[in-house]
């Protein structure tokens, strides 16, 4: 136990000296299993069996069928981005919203939460939102902390509504079905964009003036802004609904996906040889910047469990008498306060092997706490000091103060700590849609 602790030190150094995290990751579960092995258990070739470590994880993580689900759900995501199709989902929401005060905030957050659904990531989703939404609320005189609250606490909508990077991982990680992670962030998603608008229209009945109604749109206008929709629609059916229905997995759902984003695209009109090039390029990258984490993580995770850390945890919180609800309570705590100094898919990353196990023995159901982990999660993208979805805005729009962007974030938190209370208090929001598909 005092070995993980002493690792988990280390590695919070090495965070705050801007190591990056799969290195520092690695660095640490690398020299950690070797000192455990000679240390504790007296193996002398300690060393050797810690650096062939690195070579089995990284081919094995490398080769993982279950991960190969992450590159294709990233190039759809880009290639969608690329074609321009979130300007049609603003255009959309905008058509049916923008005329009630605050709608186009309001469509801002709905439009996040369509293009969250073929995006996966929160950062991409608050990038490519803000190039679109931003302007057209500057346009009608929307105060800069509204319209960039928005299209921050939108984007994180990106990480639970299927498809999600992180629940992919947590899936692999915990060995929980990926389908039934998807179809679990369904509801959770829907509340919090539900959540997100009642936010909006609370702040603007405080402040009137920070988000005016915008010109209503005739429905014949509403009827045509429909038409560009039609294809992120379309995939989202197919890929949500195959899996639903059990047709394909999650790894064949992503194929399709990416290939029906490509289709789409280049039937449309819209996808040029660059753009194409600039997507796969772009998924390429993120993919591997994603697998170093992710073979960094298993490094380190190799020497926690070398050292007993998720097997002591468990059972000293089994006999201390806690009860179920305040060990979440704890964990949710925790969670919260290392948002404070680490981005979610380091939280994930370096929590989810030392807890889980734990609270797999206290009854609790993965797929739930896999829901809860990431609300708890997209919290900490848009509450200081760390909120890495207000520094990616900030990277869109130089012009706005980090101060204006996180006193716009406010209300959405609030939000999402409502959202929170829902889900810890009825699991049935998380699971009724998994347990209907068996």
């Amino acid at each position: 136990m005092e070995a993980s602790l002493i690792g988990f030190a280390a590695l919070m150094v090495l965070i705050l000296a801007r190591v990056p995290l799969g290195v520092a990751m690695g660095i640490v579960g690398v020299v950690g299993f070797a000192l455990v092995q000679q240390l504790t258990y007296g193996n002398p070739r300690g060393w050797d069996t810690a650096l062939n470590m690195i070579a089995s994880t990284a081919f094995d993580t490398g080769l993982a069928y279950g991960l190969s689900v992450v590159p294709l759900f990233l190039l759809m995501g880009n290639l969608i981005t690329e074609s321009g199709m979130s300007k049609e989902l603003y255009r959309a929401a905008n058509a049916f919203l923008g005329h009630f005060k605050g709608g186009l905030a309001l469509a801002t957050v709905v439009s996040c939460g369509a293009f969250s659904a073929v995006c996966g990531s929160s950062m991409a989703t608050a990038a490519t939102m803000s190039k679109v939404a931003m302007p057209s609320m500057r346009e009608y005189k929307y105060a800069d902390s509204l319209a960039t609250g928005a299209i921050a606490a939108g984007g994180t909508l990106g990480i639970l509504i299927p498809p999600s990077v992180i629940l992919v991982i947590y899936g692999l990680m915990t060995e929980s079905d990926i389908g039934k992670l998807f179809i679990a962030g369904l509801l959770p998603g829907l509340i919090g964009v539900i959540l997100y608008m009642l936010a909006v229209v609370f702040a603007v009945r405080l402040k009137p003036e920070i988000g005016p109604a915008g010109k209503r749109s005739s429905w014949k206008e509403r009827l045509i802004s429909m038409k560009g929709v039609w294809g992120i629609n379309l995939i989202f059916i197919i890929v949500m609904g195959g899996i639903y229905a059990g047709i394909f997995t999650p790894t064949e759902a992503a194929g399709i996906g990416a290939s029906g984003a490509f289709l789409i695209a280049l039937f449309s009109g819209k996808l040029s040889f660059k753009m194409f090039q600039r997507s796969l390029t772009g998924a390429a990258r993120t993919t591997a910047m994603l697998f170093f984490l992710v073979i960094g993580a298993v490094i380190f995770s190799n020497f926690i469990n070398l050292t007993g850390m998720p097997m002591i945890l468990k059972d000293w919180v089994l006999e201390s008498g806690f009860s179920p609800f305040m060990v979440i309570l704890i964990l949710v705590a925790v969670y919260l306060l290392l948002g404070c100094v680490l981005e979610s898919m380091s939280m994930i990353l370096l929590t989810v092997p030392v807890f889980y196990p734990m609270v797999e023995a206290m009854g609790f159901d993965l797929i739930w706490f896999g829901i809860l982990v990431v609300v708890v999660t997209e919290i900490s993208l848009i509450t200081p000091p760390v909120g890495m979805n207000v520094f990616v805005l900030r990277g869109v729009v130089p012009d706005v103060k980090l101060s204006t962007i996180f006193r716009g974030v406010t209300p959405f938190w609030m939000a999402d700590i409502v959202r929170l209370v829902l889900i810890i208090t009825i699991p049935s929001l998380s699971l009724m849609l998994p347990n209907a598909v068996g």
